[in-house]
Order: structure tokens, then C-alpha cells, then sequence
């Protein structure tokens, strides 16, 4: 598949899966009483279809949750001038922000009832600029390494519809359990 071809099913990926959501595309944070019921995948997936919140950094930064499997996230980035250096290309916070929120949901699809995590670590090598042009998408695909108890690793890589990849992360987190009212 041609970059143009892979570029246009992206588009259309992200145009069905906005379509499809019943009350557009909700920001803002995750009501625990909500879902202190639900695994980490059932959470993500509802985030993904509209059902729950995407975070407000999501919105923010211009990238959303386009794929989900277990151990596995995709985000869809469309970064813009307002995330630009001033050298005019993509600011490193830009890279690290997306490749979290991939590294992140990968961990939370394997977590089970009434557990999160938060970020200990995260270590991102971007390995080309990346300079915003109308209409541009990349992805950040997030896959866990190890999920244990208290500590899950995951990797993670920015990639273009060209296939070229832009950088790539590890993470560290530390799984939580919410406290029950």
C-alpha cells in the first residue's frame, strides 16, 4: 500500500470512529463510580467509542485512541503549528504526550476491575523531525512488554503512513488500585 493509500484509510478510520460516537467526542476525566466496575480493556474501548471521556491532553495535543487490542493501543496524531517549536517543528513534549497516552492505554487494556496506573517513567528517542503539514497523520502504537502486580513495562513507536518511524519510547508504571467507597 502506497503512503497516500495508507494515509487516506487512516483518515477514513478516524472519520468512521468519530461517526460513530453518540455524543461526539467527550474530554474530560474518568468518573471512578463509573468505572469502578470495569476492566481496563471495557475502559478503554468505552473511551474509544465515545462512551467515557478521552483525557483533556488528548484534545489538547490533537491525537486520539483509533485501535485497541489486548496489550496493544493506537493513537492517531494531527499535530499542528500550536505544538510547534520555534525551529517549526514538532516540540519534543508533542512526542513524549502521545507516545505516553499509547505506552499507557496499552497497560491499562490488560489491567483488571478497579486497578489504574500512573507513569513512573518514560523514555522517548525521537529520531526525526516531524514538520506539520495540513491534513498529516501519525501513529503512536503502544504495546505492554510485561504486566505484573504492581509494575507494568511497554514500548512504544511513532510511525507515518510512509511506514518512516519518528521515535520511540519505553515506560515504566505502577499499577493502582482505587480505593473502594
Amino acid at each position: 500500500m502506497t503512503p497516500e493509500n495508507t494515509l487516506a484509510q487512516w483518515l477514513e478510520d478516524e472519520q468512521k470512529l468519530l461517526a460513530s460516537m453518540p455524543n461526539g467526542r467527550l474530554v474530560g476525566l474518568l468518573d471512578k463510580s463509573k468505572t469502578a466496575t470495569m476492566t481496563g480493556m471495557e475502559v478503554m474501548q468505552a473511551v474509544m467509542h465515545g462512551e467515557l471521556p478521552n483525557g483533556p491532553m488528548a484534545a489538547t495535543c490533537g491525537y486520539m485512541l483509533v485501535a485497541l487490542s489486548p496489550g496493544e493501543a493506537t493513537l492517531q496524531g494531527n499535530p499542528t503549528e500550536s505544538v510547534m517549536n520555534v525551529q517549526g517543528s514538532v516540540h519534543g513534549g508533542w512526542f513524549a504526550s502521545i507516545l505516553d497516552g499509547a505506552v499507557g492505554n496499552a497497560i491499562h487494556t490488560m489491567l483488571p476491575v478497579g486497578t489504574g496506573y500512573t507513569t513512573l517513567d518514560l523514555s522517548v528517542k525521537m529520531t526525526r523531525p516531524i514538520v506539520p503539514t495540513a491534513g498529516a497523520r501519525v501513529r503512536a502504537i503502544g504495546k505492554i512488554i510485561q504486566v505484573g502486580r504492581q509494575i507494568a513495562t511497554a514500548e512504544g513507536r511513532i510511525v507515518g503512513p510512509d511506514g518512516k518511524l519518528y521515535a520511540h519510547a519505553t515506560t515504566t508504571c505502577l499499577i493502582v488500585t482505587h480505593a473502594k467507597k
